[in-house]
């Protein structure tokens, strides 16, 4: 922790690099453990656009579970990386996550990688609505089974009825183009990166790591258990809460 928090105060630009496993002392159980969502959902029948244009109903029965998970709140790992930025120590955060928890903690500069479920899209008139909107406006039809929302516009005028997608990046979709760019910002002049929650095995964001460190500079992970594949210059194997609020008190420390 002691040489974690020397790099830390002397890197002239550190980002940090998260995944699943910063949420799950929220309460967000991570998607690809025992009792994640792909536990239950098969992700091919669930999460891929193609999936929810075919049956937007069914793949709505997965989000509705997943909307519940997205009340959680930030813990105190995710208010210590928000810290570290107020003092100046962290440029920013890429985050594969789509609960807005960096956010919520006070985290300024998030770039969300994979999307945000905090927003909705209508894939019929483009139109966008916040998740609260979304949350008050009736299901398309009377149904014990969650189905999909309408859009309040209607109809598109196409013929097509609206139905709301939440604005995360489904399997089969890329990655948007604003948060390539944003991405590629934070990691410009990056010479230490802390990676926290994530294996790094979905690409293309387990690049971000190694884009660090192609360019010269130090990779520090926070994992309970260490992705070997990532193969950090540093290791700080613990809770995520607590490694975090530790960094940030032997960095204030120096």
């Amino acid at each position: 922790m002691h040489r974690a928090a020397q790099w830390l105060a002397s890197a002239r630009k550190t980002i940090a690099f998260t995944g699943a496993g910063v949420s799950t002392e929220s309460g967000i159980p991570d998607f690809r453990g025992a009792s994640g969502l792909w536990s239950r959902y098969d992700p091919a029948e669930y999460a891929t656009l193609s999936a929810f244009r075919a049956n937007p109903g069914k793949v709505w029965h997965m989000l509705a579970e997943l909307e519940q998970l997205l009340d959680a709140r930030p813990n105190s790992g995710h208010v210590a990386l928000a810290r570290l930025e107020d003092g100046g120590a962290l440029a920013g955060i890429i985050t594969q996550n789509v609960d807005g928890l960096h956010q919520a903690a006070g985290s300024r500069s998030v770039v969300e990688y994979h999307g945000s479920h905090r927003t909705y899209i209508c894939l019929t008139c483009r139109e966008r609505f916040a998740r609260e909107a979304v949350r008050t406006m009736p299901r398309a039809q009377a149904s014990p089974m969650p189905m999909p929302r309408p859009c309040p516009q209607g109809h598109s005028g196409r013929g097509a009825p609206c139905v709301l997608k939440p604005e995360v990046v489904f399997f089969d979709e890329l990655i948007p183009e604003s948060a390539q760019i944003g991405a590629a910002r934070l990691v410009a002049g990056a010479d230490l990166i802390l990676v926290a929650g994530t294996s790094c095995e979905v690409y293309p964001a387990a690049d971000i790591p190694w884009q660090v460190r192609r360019q010269g500079g130090r990779v520090i992970e926070v994992n309970l258990e260490p992705a070997g594949a990532l193969q950090a210059d540093l290791v700080l194997q613990d809770r995520f809460s607590e490694a975090m609020t530790a960094l940030h008190d032997a960095w204030a420390g120096h």
